[in-house]
């Protein structure tokens, strides 16, 4: 998938399990927690859209939140660590290059107020980076 553009919906069964890898990477972020977690729904349940495909992923992750599991709860940390930083400079999707580039227009004074807002948030939640609201 060397373009930015995602394949038809009713192909991604029948595509490759590195193929199906590359859409969540441009959904999400790319990260192996979150493949391990979510490629084989790619192969197994068809979609009418990739809203629904997010969807489902969504249910997946309200599963491992609500599981009592540890090991639940530290792979969804895992997947949700995989988001950068707000200001973040070296990222690894489009799309999170994208958003960060939208967020570093005032030059070094945004970028240190955004590395001091991660920080607290940071240290008032321990673990996590990114809400999902």
């Amino acid at each position: 998938m060397a373009s930015k553009s995602l394949p038809a919906i009713e192909s991604v069964p029948g595509l490759s399990t590195v193929e199906r890898a590359a859409i969540l990477d441009h959904l999400f972020e790319p990260c192996v927690p979150l493949h391990t977690l979510s490629v084989s729904l790619l192969t197994d349940k068809k979609f009418d859209s990739y809203d629904d495909l997010i969807s489902s992923i969504g249910l997946q992750f309200t599963d491992l939140a609500e599981s009592s599991s540890t090991s639940d709860s530290e792979w969804l940390d895992s997947i949700l660590a995989a988001h950068p930083r707000l200001g973040q400079t070296n990222v690894e999707s489009s799309q999170s290059r994208a958003e960060q580039a939208q967020l570093n227009t005032d030059g070094h004074s945004s970028a240190q107020s955004l590395a001091d807002l991660n920080a607290l948030y940071e240290q008032t939640f321990p673990g996590l980076r990114y809400v999902c609201v």
